[in-house]
C-alpha cells in the first residue's frame, strides 16, 4: 500500500527541515518504504520554498508544489490531486501529533480493510494532550460544541492536524465539498464523510501544543462561525 503524506506549509522556514527530516527518518526506522511526501507551499514569503527545494534534492520521495492560494484546504486539495498513494492524508509540519501514529495508521489500513478514514483526535478519552493553554482548550471545546449542536458531528475532534483516508473515499468526499480554502475545509471534509456513511476511526493521539503556530486565532474563529452558518444552511435547507 502506497502512502501519500501532504504537508501544507506557509512561512515555515523555522520548522520545515526538521519536520520533513524527522518524518523521513521515522518512516525508514519503521520499515515503511512505499510512500511519497508532498510539500504544498501556499504563498510563503520567507525562505520556505528554497528550503523545500533543498529537501527535494536530498530526499527522492519528497516533492514540492507551489500554489498561489493560501489555506490548508487549498493545499490539501492540490496535494490530493497530485497524489499517487492508495492512502492520502495530511499532517502539520510541526508534528504536534506524535510521529509514531503515522506507523500505527499504516498498520490499521493494512490490516483493517473496513476502515476508510482515520481522524486523529485530541479529545478522545485515551488521548494524551500536553501543553495546551486554557484559552486554546476553551476555544476548541467551544468549536466542538457548535459543530455537534448545529451540524451533528459525531467525531470527537475536527482539526487535530492528523487525517488519513483511502484515496477513492477521499476523492468521493471531496466532490461533495465546497471550495473553502482555509482550515474549515478539513472540518467540512470530515462532516461530509460522516453524512456519507464513511467508516471513520476516531483515533486517540498523543499531541503536544506548539506555541510558534502561524494560525491567527481571532481571524480563524470568525471564519469558522461564518462557515458553520453556511454549512448549517447547506445541510438543513439544501440537502
Amino acid at each position: 500500500m502506497m502512502l501519500t503524506i501532504i504537508f501544507p506549509v506557509l512561512n515555515e522556514r523555522l520548522r520545515l527541515e526538521k519536520g520533513i527530516t524527522r518524518t523521513v527518518e521515522y518512516l525508514g526506522s519503521a520499515g515503511i518504504e512505499d510512500y511519497e511526501i508532498i510539500i504544498v507551499d501556499n504563498g510563503s514569503e520567507d525562505e520556505t520554498p528554497e528550503i523545500a527545494a533543498g529537501l527535494c534534492e536530498k530526499y527522492d520521495r519528497v516533492r514540492l508544489e507551489r500554489i498561489d492560494v493560501r489555506g490548508v484546504g487549498a493545499a490539501f486539495r492540490r496535494g490530493m490531486e497530485l497524489s499517487s498513494g492508495q492512502v492520502v492524508g495530511y499532517m502539520d509540519i510541526d508534528l504536534s501529533t506524535n510521529i509514531r501514529h503515522l506507523g500505527e495508521a499504516v498498520h490499521i489500513f493494512n490490516t483493517r480493510p473496513q476502515v476508510e478514514y482515520i481522524n486523529g483526535s485530541r479529545f478522545a478519552r485515551e488521548s494524551d494532550t500536553r501543553g495546551r493553554k486554557w484559552y486554546r482548550r476553551v476555544t476548541s471545546q467551544g468549536l466542538l460544541f457548535l459543530l455537534k449542536f448545529f451540524l451533528g458531528m459525531k467525531s470527537t475532534d475536527a482539526v487535530c492536524g492528523f487525517t488519513f483516508v483511502r484515496r477513492e473515499c477521499a476523492v468521493k468526499v471531496a466532490e461533495s465539498c465546497s471550495k473553502e480554502n482555509g482550515w474549515f475545509y478539513m472540518i467540512e471534509f470530515l462532516l461530509r464523510a460522516e453524512r456519507q456513511g464513511v467508516n471513520i476511526l476516531d483515533y486517540p493521539v498523543e499531541w503536544q501544543e506548539d506555541y510558534n503556530t502561524t494560525v491567527r486565532m481571532a481571524r480563524t474563529i470568525c471564519n469558522y462561525l461564518v462557515q458553520i452558518a453556511k454549512l448549517f444552511w447547506a445541510f438543513h435547507f439544501r440537502g
